[in-house]
C-alpha cells in the first residue's frame, strides 16, 4: 500500500516470497513484475489478404488487452512493470517506428474494424506515455523530482528519438497535453537539452544524404567535385523507386522536426543556435527544384504513384517553410515583441537572416507567400520605431525581386489587407500565439504546380465595391466575357485580376471554368425579406405589437410603480378573489336526492330504468375469489387492525385489541417492532449453526487452549505443556521480532552458555 507522504522511490514494502517467508524491500524492485509478454507491433495491412487482416486484428487485440491492464496497475505495479519489463519497452518502441503517420497519404485502412482497434490501440499507448511522463499523480503516488529524472534517463524511458516521434504521431489534436508532457520530462531532466544538441547534427546529416543522392553538393561541403565523375546519379536519372524513397524520407524528416518546434517551441534555441536555419534554406533552393523537375518530368508507370510523390514534396515543402517560421518567431521575433532586454540584439539578428535569405529566391519567394515579411517588417517597426528603414526598403525590394526572377506572380494585396494582417499578427503576436499558415496555401512545389490556388468559396473576402471594380478591370480587357463567368474565375483564382486575365488569355484555365458559358450574366442578388417580417418576438400579434398595431392602450403600459397607486390599495385589493368566488360557489351544493315533482313521474321512471354502461357492479353484492379452494380463503383471515399510529382509544382498549389480535397465533417472543435483535441472540444461532457444519463434515471441534494449568508444585499434564511450547514459539508474530527464535540459534552455535 502506498504511504501518504512518502515518494515511491523511499517506500518498502513487506510480501510473502515464492517460500511463503515475508519480505521487507524496495517498492521499485524487480521481484515485484508481473510476468507478462507484450508482442511487438505491426502496421496494418494495407489492401492485404483477409488473411493478413484476421492476423492484424488477432495481434492488436492482444495489445488492446495487454496495455487496457497495464494502465490499470496502480502506482506502484505499474512502475515495476515499466522499469523492468524490457518486452514492455520494445512493444512501445515497435508501435512509435510502425505506426501509420498522418503524412502516409496512401493506404486507407483495410476495414472500419481495422481502423477502430487502431484508433483504440492508439489511444492506449499515448495514455501509456502520458503517465510514464507524469511523476505526481496523487498527494499518495509520486517521485521524487530528481530520482524520476534519473529513472527516465536511466532505464531509456524516454529519449530525442521517441519524444521525436511521440510528437509527429500525437501531437494533432493533443497539442497541448503533449507540450506538458514534454515540458515536465525536459524539465525533471535537463539531460536532454545535451542529447538534444548531440541530435541536431544527425537532423542536419539528413540534408547534406538527400543531396548527395540527388548528385548535388552542400553549401558547406569541403571535398570538391571529382572531374572524372561520369555517372553521377542525379534525382532525374535515378530509379522511380529510389526517388520515392528519397522524397518519402524528406516528408518524414521535415514533418517530424516541424511538430518537435511546434509542440515544444523551447526547443527552438538548440536548434538555431546550430545554424539550422540558414542550412535549411540553402538546402530547400539546392534540392526543392530539382526533385520538382524529377517529379514533373517522368514518366511513371503508375500515375498515382506521381500524384503521391508531389503531395509529399509540397508537403514536405510547406513543413520546411512553417519550420523556418518558427525558429525566426520564437527566437528573435517574440522576444523583440515581448520587451526582453537586447531588443536591439535580437532586431538585429532578425535583419541578417532576412538579408541572408535573398540570394536564395526560390525559398525567399515561398516563405513570403505564406508569411509575408511585410508584416514582420511592420511588427519590427512598431516595436522599435528607430529601426533602420533604408535596410527594410531594401529588404521589401529584394523580396519583390525575388518574385519577378522566380516568374510567379504575386498575390494582388491591398494597403487595407496589408494594415488588417499588420495588425492581426501584432495582436497574436503580442498574445505569444504564433501565427497559423493557411492549410488550402500550398508553397513551394504545390505553387508551380498548374492547379490553381483556390479561395475561400465560404465568405467573399472582397466587398460590393471591390468587387465591382475588379469586374470593370476585366472587362476593359476582355468585354466579351460576362460577369457570371469572370465572378467564378475571380473566386477560383482568390480574386487576382491579373492572375485572372493572365489565364484567360494563355488558355490555362481549369476544366471547371472551361466547361462554363463566358457570356453568363451575374446573378441576380435575391432580395433578403423585411426583417419586421422574419422576426419572431414574444409580443407577436398580441395588444402590445407595436409592429402591427398603430395603436396601444398606454393605460397599460407603465415603467415602476403606477401613478397615484398605494402599497396598501393593492394589498387590500380583493377582486381577483371576488371573481373566483362565484366559480367555486357551484361546489357547495351536493343533492343526495332528487325530489321528483307530479308531472315529473314519466322522467323519473325512464331514468330509473335508465342503465348506466359506465358503472359495473359486479363486485357490488357477490364476494367474487373469496371463498376459492386454490388459496387460503379471504374471509377466514383475521379482522382489520387500525394501524397503532391511527388509534385514538384509551390504553385499556387498545390492550384489549391485541389480546383479541392475539389470541389463536403462536406465540413469538420477539416483538414485531423490534428493529434490531438481541446480539447474544445472533451469537448464540450462529454457534449452534456452526457446531452443526463441524459435526456434518465431521471436523473435530477445536480443543481449548490451556497455559495456566495447575499451581505450581502438583505437576502439568502433557497437554498444557505443548500450550506453553507453542505460545512461547510463536511469539513472534505479534511482538519481539522473532528474539526467541534468534536467543535458540544463538545458544545452538555455542554463544550463550547453557
Amino acid at each position: 500500500m502506498a504511504c501518504a507522504g512518502v515518494p515511491l522511490d523511499e517506500q518498502q514494502v513487506t510480501e510473502a516470497d515464492a517460500l511463503g517467508q515475508e519480505r521487507t524491500r524496495p517498492a521499485l524492485h524487480p521481484d515485484r513484475k508481473e510476468e507478462r509478454c507484450f508482442v511487438p507491433y505491426r502496421a496494418p495491412p494495407e489492401g492485404g489478404s483477409s488473411a493478413e487482416v484476421e492476423e492484424f486484428l488477432e495481434l492488436a487485440r492482444f495489445l488492446v488487452e495487454d496495455l487496457e491492464w497495464l494502465l490499470s496497475l496502480p502506482h506502484d505495479r505499474f512502475w515495476c512493470q515499466v522499469v523492468f519489463d524490457e518486452s514492455l519497452q520494445r512493444c512501445l518502441d515497435s508501435y512509435l517506428h510502425h505506426a501509420p503517420r498522418s503524412i502516409d497519404l496512401g493506404g486507407a485502412p483495410a476495414s472500419p474494424t481495422v481502423a477502430e482497434v487502431q484508433r483504440s490501440l492508439h489511444k492506449l499507448v499515448f495514455l501509456t506515455f502520458v503517465r510514464m511522463a507524469t511523476h505526481k499523480e496523487s498527494k499518495e503516488n509520486f517521485f521524487t523530482p530528481a530520482v524520476f529524472g534519473e529513472i527516465l534517463y536511466d532505464n531509456f524511458l524516454f529519449d530525442i528519438p521517441k519524444i521525436l516521434d511521440l510528437c509527429v504521431l500525437f501531437g494533432k489534436g493533443n497539442g497541448s497535453l503533449l507540450q506538458k508532457m514534454i515540458g515536465n520530462v525536459f524539465m525533471q531532466q535537463p539531460s536532454y537539452y545535451k542529447d538534444l544538441d548531440a541530435t541536431i547534427p544527425s537532423v542536419l546529416q539528413v540534408f547534406d544524404t538527400i543531396l548527395g543522392k540527388c548528385g548535388l553538393q552542400s553549401e558547406g561541403a569541403i571535398e570538391p567535385v571529382k572531374l572524372n565523375t561520369h555517372h553521377r546519379v542525379t534525382a532525374a536519372s535515378m530509379k522511380p523507386q529510389d526517388l520515392a524513397d528519397i522524397i518519402s524520407y524528406l516528408c518524414d524528416a521535415v514533418s517530424t522536426v516541424h511538430a518537435f518546434l511546434d509542440i515544444f517551441p523551447a526547443a527552438c534555441t538548440s536548434f538555431h543556435s546550430h545554424g539550422f536555419l540558414s542550412r535549411l534554406s540553402s538546402f530547400y533552393e539546392s534540392a526543392v527544384p530539382e526533385l520538382e523537375t524529377a517529379v514533373r518530368k517522368r514518366s511513371f508507370e503508375e500515375e498515382s504513384l506521381q500524384e503521391e510523390l508531389w503531395r509529399r514534396l509540397s508537403h514536405s515543402c510547406r513543413r520546411m517553410v512553417e519550420t523556418a517560421h518558427l525558429l525566426l518567431h520564437h527566437t528573435c521575433l517574440q522576444p523583440i515583441l515581448e520587451g526582453k532586454e537586447n531588443m536591439q540584439t535580437f532586431a538585429e539578428e532578425l535583419l541578417q537572416l532576412f538579408s541572408s535569405f535573398l540570394p536564395e529566391k526560390r525559398f525567399l519567394v515561398d516563405y513570403d507567400e505564406q508569411f509575408p515579411l511585410a508584416d514582420d517588417i511592420s511588427l519590427l517597426q512598431q516595436a522599435l520605431p528607430d529601426t533602420d528603414e533604408t535596410r527594410t526598403s531594401y529588404l521589401l525590394q529584394g523580396v519583390q525581386s525575388a518574385w519577378d526572377s522566380v516568374g510567379r506572380l504575386r498575390a494582388h494585396r491591398h494597403p487595407e489587407a496589408d494594415r488588417g494582417a499588420a495588425g492581426g499578427a501584432a495582436a497574436s503576436a503580442a498574445a505569444g500565439v504564433p501565427r497559423e499558415p493557411q492549410e488550402e496555401q500550398l508553397g513551394g512545389a504545390a505553387a508551380q504546380l498548374d492547379v490553381p490556388l483556390k479561395g475561400n468559396a465560404a465568405a467573399c473576402p472582397v466587398g460590393g465595391a471591390e468587387l465591382d471594380s475588379l469586374l470593370s478591370c476585366i472587362r476593359d480587357l476582355l468585354p466579351d466575357l460576362g460577369d457570371g463567368f469572370l465572378l467564378a474565375c475571380l473566386q477560383e483564382y482568390n480574386y487576382n485580376a491579373e492572375l485572372v486575365i493572365n489565364n484567360i488569355l494563355e488558355d490555362r484555365l481549369p476544366p471547371a471554368l472551361n466547361q462554363l458559358d463566358r457570356a453568363t450574366p451575374r446573378p441576380v442578388k435575391e432580395e433578403l425579406p423585411a426583417v419586421l417580417n422574419s422576426r419572431s418576438n414574444v409580443f407577436d400579434d398580441d395588444e402590445f405589437d407595436v409592429f402591427r398595431r398603430d395603436q396601444l392602450d398606454m393605460s397599460r403600459v407603465w415603467k415602476g410603480r403606477r401613478k397615484a397607486e398605494n402599497v396598501r390599495e393593492t394589498l387590500n385589493d380583493k377582486q381577483h378573489i371576488a371573481q373566483q368566488r362565484a366559480r367555486y360557489r357551484a361546489y357547495e351544493t351536493v343533492v343526495d336526492e332528487v325530489l321528483i315533482g307530479p308531472g315529473d313521474a314519466a322522467d323519473a321512471a325512464y331514468s330509473l330504468d335508465d342503465y348506466d354502461d359506465e358503472y359495473d357492479d359486479t363486485y357490488d353484492v357477490n364476494q367474487v375469489g373469496a371463498n376459492d379452494l386454490d388459496g387460503d380463503s379471504l374471509l377466514s383471515r383475521r379482522p382489520f387492525t387500525v394501524p397503532q399510529v391511527l388509534r385514538t382509544g384509551t390504553k385499556d382498549e387498545e390492550q384489549n385489541d391485541e389480546d383479541q389480535e392475539e389470541d389463536g397465533a403462536p406465540e413469538n417472543h420477539a416483538s414485531r417492532d423490534q428493529f434490531v435483535q438481541d446480539p447474544a441472540l445472533l451469537r448464540e444461532r450462529a454457534e449452534a449453526r456452526r457446531a452443526a457444519t463441524q459435526q456434518r463434515k465431521r471436523v473435530p471441534p477445536e480443543r481449548p487452549g490451556n497455559v495456566v494449568g495447575r499451581p505450581k508444585g502438583q505437576g502439568q499434564t502433557t497437554e498444557t505443556f505443548l500450550d506453553r511450547r507453542k505460545k512461547e514459539m510463536n511469539k513472534s508474530r505479534v511482538a519481539n521480532h522473532s528474539r526467541r527464535s534468534m536467543a535458540d540459534r544463538k545458544r545452538n552455535k555455542g554463544m550463550i552458555p547453557s
